[in-house]
């Protein structure tokens, strides 16, 4: 599975803080962090929060498409 997964970075809700988002980020709004092709600019550096560190992409969370990642990921946080 090739994603890019950037859907990770919109649907779920971030508590913790994230530069230029001292408060985190409410579910379904793009990370500040995402840039023009849709790739973390701070991937790899220590103020990444914990959680997109942590989060390892599986089918069963982001089935086959960016589209479906997105809608799995979203009915899970509206379930939490």
């Amino acid at each position: 599975m090739s994603l890019k997964l950037w859907c990770c970075c919109i649907a779920p809700s971030i508590s913790s803080a994230i530069p230029g988002m001292p408060n985190g980020k409410p579910a379904g709004v793009r990370c500040i962090q995402l840039n023009e092709q849709n790739l973390c600019k701070i991937f790899g550096k220590p103020e990444r929060p914990a959680v997109c560190h942590n989060f390892k992409a599986c089918p069963d969370i982001c089935g086959t498409s960016n589209e479906q990642a997105l809608a799995i990921i979203m009915e899970l946080e509206n379930i939490t």
